[in-house]
């Protein structure tokens, strides 16, 4: 006979019966576009696959590919490496200490704040702005006032040149990270109750940095988990500013990341099975990467 556990268990699926059908679209597209492609790729990443010819297994001979013989990959990992360290926390942090900022200002001020440091994130290619500003000409904005001001004396190549478009990279990158988790951290704040301060203030909290540490980054955990999520894959993914910037591929592969790697491989050379092997290391990059943060936020307010 079925014990009481298991009559609680069906008595709520049923009571939730409604809620689970409107969910089922939802979980249906999730599933199909992305968990099916995710362990699809895994599966093509063990095979020799050019969408011309039937897969055909090979074992790990695409990631030891990858690893031992692929310069260009080692390359693209140090350059992703590189991105994602910098703009990562960095950005994270500012976004967050911006939302901070901003949240304490009136209502009418933090909505206008709210909608100028978010838009760099909505405007799409806006970025592409910095092509001028970086641009290797004379006139080139920085070029320009550099020249102006007898700091140089001809113009540098800061888009084709190795010691430069690297950082350059990475300034605009940092620059298009800010929006991604900032409005949810608004969101954030917006939603703890003013009273656990007046509580606090009571139990023994005596400046903002504990009153920052004990109660409002404890009640942000979800808002702070999906900041560091979307920060995690941005930094990680980062592939569309380089070609934009510095073009594809970079000169001498200066720029050049694991997402114009896996476009390389799997939009322009066809070798799907080692472009899915591409994917499959990134994407695990990204999933370790995202515990490594889980395990920090939940040591928030301790």
């Amino acid at each position: 006979m079925p014990n009481m556990d298991d009559k609680i268990k069906v008595y709520g699926f049923r009571r939730n019966r409604d809620l689970y059908l409107m969910m089922l679209p939802f979980l249906i597209l999730f599933f199909v576009f992305v968990v099916l492609p995710v362990f699809a790729s895994m599966v093509i990443s063990f095979t020799d696959f050019n969408l011309l010819q039937f897969p055909r297994f090979v074992g790990f001979s695409n990631y030891r590919r990858l690893f031992l013989n692929d310069d260009i990959f080692i390359t693209a990992v140090k350059n992703t490496f590189v991105i994602a360290v910098i703009t990562g926390p960095i950005g994270y942090l500012l976004a967050f200490l911006m939302a901070w900022l901003i949240n304490e200002l009136p209502a009418r001020i933090r909505a206008v704040l709210t909608i100028i440091f978010y838009a760099p994130s909505i405007s799409g290619n806006v970025y592409l702005i910095f092509t001028i500003i970086f641009s290797s000409d004379p006139y080139g904005y920085l070029n320009a006032k550099l020249l102006e001001w007898g700091i140089i004396d001809s113009p540098i190549l800061w888009l084709q040149d190795t010691q430069y478009m690297l950082p350059v990279v990475v300034l605009v990158s940092l620059w298009m990270s800010l929006g991604f988790g900032f409005l949810a951290f608004v969101a954030g704040l917006q939603t703890i109750d003013k009273t656990q301060y007046e509580a606090g203030e009571i139990d023994g909290i005596r400046n903002r940095w504990q009153e920052l540490w004990y109660i409002t980054l404890p009640n942000m955990r979800p808002q702070l988990m999906f900041g560091a999520i979307m920060s995690i894959t941005s930094a990680l993914g980062v592939g569309d500013i380089t070609v934009a910037l510095t073009g594809f591929p970079s000169p001498q592969y200066g720029a050049h990341t694991i997402a114009n790697h896996l476009m390389d491989y799997g939009s322009i050379r066809m070798e799907m099975g080692y472009a899915s092997g591409i994917a499959v290391v990134l994407f695990g990059m990204m999933v370790l990467t995202n515990m490594l943060f889980q395990k920090f936020i939940k040591r928030v307010g301790t």
